[in-house]
């Protein structure tokens, strides 16, 4: 072994021992630090003081400072070669950090009661001390080793956050030797670096304000601009998260550290919910942006652990920051009151300015991430559930916070208990009932909040109160919340149930309610009607009379329009009469032309006035029978009030020249074929033309409705009966529906659509049809493949997201959908290669970076993964049968690849592909029948007779593969012909007839162990000459016994005597070769 020379440290002296001792003791634990900080320090008083007992002198032989500075030195460099695995190296820069910054207070001490007055930095003992070790330490920041290089930025960075000042000029060293590591290779120096860098960052952004640009300076200017450069960028998540953590929190930083929330690592993204939003203070400082954003990502993160942080965050921190300071004093920027980390006592009032600090209006809406932080807040602060209350004065004025509160208390109660984590001292359907009002109360008290709605409405249409629109938003967003709550009512008490019928019955004829609140009275109505069919009949007729009566409103509204409009110009053409005589004669014909006019323009108003209604009271009755028609179940023949609509606003809507009108027709037309069959076979070419002809919102309405029409009747996709009987007395070819080739085609046409949500609707149709078994077409499922990895769709997320569940779920549902997907894998792999390549040249033109399409190998795996016959479902019961039919997914898969290695022109990085598929096929003993056998090794054999595998590689793989379905052909022979366990297996190849030869084949190599097989299949094993390979399998074939044990080929557990040798001569192998081959064609 080479050696190396170890300097001269010098004589050992008791100051060596002594200060090796103390490093000693500091790196066992860490919990003897402080008596080893006092020792250390005893040594450096009696090396750098003048000694306080002169009786006793200095000790340790009158040491100066530069010995003890010299001695921890070399104790720092012998710690720099210990790996980062070493725990002992962490304790040691632990300490040595603790002591320099108790040493340099010890020091400060000592001066100032030798100069109070003195304001400039001192030069100590400990600051020598620090300046000698980073000194030595800044050299060794770029060497070559790794380790020492981790060492180095270690205690560098440590240092710097251990002492509170440091010299200038060192500190401008420190800087650009840490800059330059922030780009280091390694992860841990880069963590290192940014450590202390992370503690440099503010210091260095004021400094350099005031500096001139020079040589260094432009190494070291903007610190922070590239620490958070390294936030967004580094590959290291540990790295993002210790710059997360230890910037300073500034204005212009927190935008990038709040980014950290959509972070790759949970980790990260957990360290930004618990440990830096909660040291941040008062959440009122984030924007209404930011706040909204953070707790919508935290609370649908998929890492459980990072929703429970956000929760936390949320129903501790948040409502804390409410109740311990005023909204008032917040806004003024005083500051906050300590807690003495104790949560203040229930309050309304904070809960009410918590809902309105995160836009409740806004984000309460159905599914809105209010409700999801409301639902966690209950759950964690049982001392609000049983603080809240809801007396008759709550609701005299609801704001928007009071209802949303009533609200998701009241789905908290009624939908959770303790199986869910509640840990309150009450039952909740108890309390829920005791504090909310009973339905009647209820019914009173939306009567009146619907008739404020209705009120500013009204205002606002008018235009009189400027603040009137914002008004209406929020009485639509209480009457919307306390609609939410009816919903959840027991109506079995029937005075309540007559009220609330009464009320939705009155507030669904008002033609200014909105749409959302339309629909909200709708599903109330269908509940107080009761489940029966008795119940769904009137409450068809119910929903039809209100329609008539918002038609009759509106329109009447617009025939007295018209009869003012025309006595106003009556009155106005009828006043200009009042001038002489002379006036009459002389003006006579400018005033009837000027009147002509009037009228005329009076009549083009009206004329759009009326058009606009029209659409209108359309829109407004099509959104009402759309609601009822999505809450009703019934045949549509057997009910006289959908049929009704049906003829009376349905067709005429479908009919109708106004895109909008048609678009909501065509969807309660789809709805209407829903409840009957007869309708949706006799309207589906209907729809299918609107898909045809139609623009991009017309053509994902009638996909919506095809697909739905086809899972709810999927019988009009069957067979005709007549064709079927012609079909089972004739030999020609089996008959078709005919609405399967232009549906077929449909969904074709919607995949290669230009607009993304056209694509998308078609993709979401087509997948469910698929999951349905309703349409098996391979071409179609060839087309969502290629889609799903297009680099064209890799904007269309909608589409990407749609395909990404389907594509596993489809196969691994059903062994025939696996197979599918294996018919037409290698044409995708294909069509993927040629539009890859295409993809690379327009990358260079454009010199744009590659990473909009997958590459070849990652589709290859995933096409494995989803035909592997262990993931689909029943795989485990069918194990042990004999069908295979969830087993020989993979067998097809490898007949489809060599098939197409075989008979088509493959480029080169497709056949890589394609061998790398082959050799990691999951293909089970009895995993198929002897005839898909056959074909594999028939193929097999004419691949490596064509000589499709040109590297070494490739030749392994089509060898081991030959090799495993030649002995799976053995086995199934052995079967066939009633062979037992091994040892008859022994007696039938020792007892071979004298005309049987073996062929010489990976199979029947005698010799081989499975190590040497094993290797011989490596993949990065090489071949440097075939024909001497050859030369030694034919060797190693004379020299073994022959017999089979199920695994390898050999006789073991066999005395060598027992066995019968089969001597081959070198002239055999052509007869081997021929034999192998018949013997096999002819099974």
């Amino acid at each position: 072994s080479p050696s190396h020379d170890i300097p001269d440290e010098g004589a050992d002296t008791t100051l060596r021992r002594a200060i090796c001792g103390v490093f000693g003791d500091a790196q066992k634990s860490t919990a003897g630090h402080r008596k080893c900080v006092i020792s250390l320090r005893k040594i450096q008083e009696a090396c750098c003081y003048e000694p306080v007992n002169y009786k006793r002198g200095k000790q340790a032989g009158d040491f100066e400072e530069t010995d003890f500075n010299g001695e921890v030195v070399r104790i720092i460099l012998r710690i720099l070669a210990v790996k980062k695995s070493e725990a002992v190296g962490d304790r040691t820069v632990r300490f040595l950090g603790t002591y320099l910054n108790v040493a340099s207070q010890k020091d400060n001490e000592l001066l100032d009661q030798e100069d109070p007055e003195q304001t400039a930095l001192p030069e100590t003992p400990t600051s020598r001390l620090t300046t000698q070790i980073l000194s030595t330490l800044l050299p060794l920041l770029q060497v070559k080793d790794k380790t020492i290089r981790f060492r180095a930025t270690q205690i560098t960075s440590h240092i710097i956050n251990s002492l509170d000042s440091l010299d200038d000029s060192l500190f401008h060293q420190l800087r650009l030797n840490l800059l330059k590591r922030i780009h280091d290779k390694e992860a841990p120096v880069r963590l290192q670096a940014v450590y202390g860098l992370g503690r440099l960052a503010a210091e260095v952004e004021d400094d350099e304000q005031n500096e001139d640009s020079d040589s260094d300076n432009e190494v070291g200017q903007g610190v922070l601009v590239k620490l958070l450069d390294v936030l967004q960028n580094d590959p290291s998540a540990e790295v993002r998260r210790n710059l997360l953590l230890n910037l300073p929190l500034t204005k212009e930083v927190l935008p990038y550290l709040l980014e950290r929330a959509r972070d790759l690592d949970g980790a990260t993204r957990r360290a930004l919910y618990a440990r830096l939003l909660p040291a941040l203070g008062d959440f009122r400082h984030l924007s209404l942006t930011h706040r909204e954003k953070l707790l919508r990502w935290g609370l649908r993160d998929r890492d459980e652990n990072v929703r429970k942080a956000t929760a936390r965050l949320f129903r501790e921190r948040w409502i804390e920051d409410c109740a311990a300071l005023p909204a008032e004093q917040a806004e003024d920027g005083e500051a906050q009151p300590a807690t003495n980390n104790q949560a203040a006592d229930p309050s309304l009032d904070a809960l009410l300015e918590l809902l309105e600090r995160i836009d409740i209006v806004n984000s309460g809406a159905d599914g809105g991430i209010a409700q999801l932080a409301m639902k966690e807040f209950w759950e964690g602060r049982p001392d609000y559930v049983d603080y809240v209350s809801f007396p008759d004065t709550f609701w005299d004025d609801l704001s928007p916070e009071l209802a949303f509160v009533a609200r998701t208390f009241n789905d908290f109660c009624r939908s959770s208990g303790k199986e869910d984590g509640y840990a309150g001292p009450r039952a909740l359907d108890v309390m829920v009932e005791e504090k909310l009002p009973e339905v009647t109360r209820f019914g009173y008290l939306l009567e009146h909040e619907l008739n404020r709605l209705v009120e500013t409405i009204r205002a606002a249409a008018s235009g009189e109160d400027e603040d009137a629109e914002e008004d209406s938003a929020q009485r639509e967003f209480v009457v919307e919340q306390m609609l939410y709550m009816a919903l959840t009512f027991d109506y079995s008490d029937e005075v309540g149930r007559r009220k609330m019928f009464g009320l939705m019955r009155e507030a669904l004829a008002l033609p200014e309610l909105p749409e959302e609140s339309t629909r909200l009275v709708v599903e109330v109505l269908r509940l107080v009607c009761g489940e029966s069919a008795r119940g769904e009949v009137e409450f068809c007729s119910v929903v039809l009379e209100a329609v008539a009566e918002v038609h009759d409103t509106i329109m009447g509204d617009l025939d007295e329009d018209d009869t003012s409009m025309t006595e106003d110009s009556f009155h106005s053409a009828t006043s200009h009469f009042d001038g002489e005589e002379g006036d009459e004669a002389a003006h006579g014909k400018k005033s009837k032309k000027r009147n002509a006019k009037a009228d005329g323009a009076e009549s083009e108003v009206s004329e759009e006035d009326k058009a606009i209604r029209s659409i209108m009271v359309n829109m407004k009755c099509l959104h009402i029978a759309q609601c009822m028609l999505q809450n009703v179940a019934c045949d549509l023949e057997e009910n006289i009030h959908l049929v009704t609509m049906l003829n009376n606003l349905v067709v005429p809507a479908v009919r109708s020249q106004e895109a909008p009108i048609r678009e909501r027709g065509l969807v309660c037309l789809g709805l209407c074929c829903l409840l009957g069959k007869n309708l949706a076979e006799e309207n589906l070419t209907l729809f299918l033309h609107c898909f045809t002809k139609g623009h991009p919102a017309l053509q994902s309405i009638a996909l919506q409705i095809i697909a739905d029409i086809l899972i709810t009747h999927p019988s009009l996709l069957a067979v005709p009966e007549q064709a079927a009987d012609v079909d089972a007395t004739s030999a020609t070819a089996a008959p078709e529906n005919a609405l399967i080739r232009p549906i077929l085609k449909a969904f074709s046409r919607s995949l290669k659509s230009s607009d993304a949500t056209v694509q998308a609707t078609g993709a979401n149709a087509l997948a469910k049809t698929m999951l349905s078994q309703l349409i098996t077409d391979t071409d179609l499922l060839k087309q969502l493949v290629v889609a799903y990895f297009d680099p064209d769709t890799a904007a269309n997320f909608h589409l990407r997201q749609s395909l990404s569940y389907f594509l596993p779920v489809y196969c691994h549902s059903r062994a025939e959908n696996a197979a599918r997907l294996v018919g037409v894998a290698c044409p995708v792999l294909a069509k993927l290669a040629t539009l890859r390549e295409a993809f690379l040249d327009e990358v260079a033109d454009t010199e744009e970076e590659e990473g909009g399409m997958v590459k070849l190998n990652a589709i290859g795996n995933m096409l494995l993964d989803w035909t592997d016959p262990r993931k689909i479902v029943g795989f485990a019961e069918a194990a042990g049968a004999s069908s295979g039919k969830a087993e020989g997914t993979h067998y097809l898969f490898a007949e489809t690849v060599l098939e197409r290695l075989v008979t088509s022109q493959v480029s080169k990085d497709e056949k890589k592909v394609l061998f790398s598929l082959l050799g990691r096929l999951h293909l089970p003993a009895e995993g198929c029948d002897e005839e898909t056998l056959k074909t594999v090794l028939e193929l097999l054999a004419e691949a490596v007779d064509t000589k499709v595998a040109s590297d070494a590689t490739s030749k392994n793989v089509l060898s081991k593969l030959q090799t495993q379905m030649l002995k799976m052909m053995h086995d199934a022979m052995t079967l066939e012909r009633g062979g037992g366990g091994a040892e008859e297996t022994i007696m039938e190849t020792t007892e071979m007839p004298d005309d049987t030869v073996m062929p010489e084949t990976p199979a029947t190599r005698a010799g081989a162990t499975e190590m040497e097989l094993e290797e011989s299949f490596d993949e990065d094993a090489g071949l440097d000459d075939e024909d001497a390979e050859v030369m030694q399998l034919r060797t190693e074939m004379r020299d073994t016994t022959l017999g089979f044990d199920g695994t390898t080929i050999g006789l073991d557990g066999l005395p060598e005597a027992e066995a019968t040798r089969v001597q081959l001569a070198e002239g055999d192998t052509e007869l081997l070769e021929s034999s192998i081959v018949e013997e096999y064609t002819e099974m």
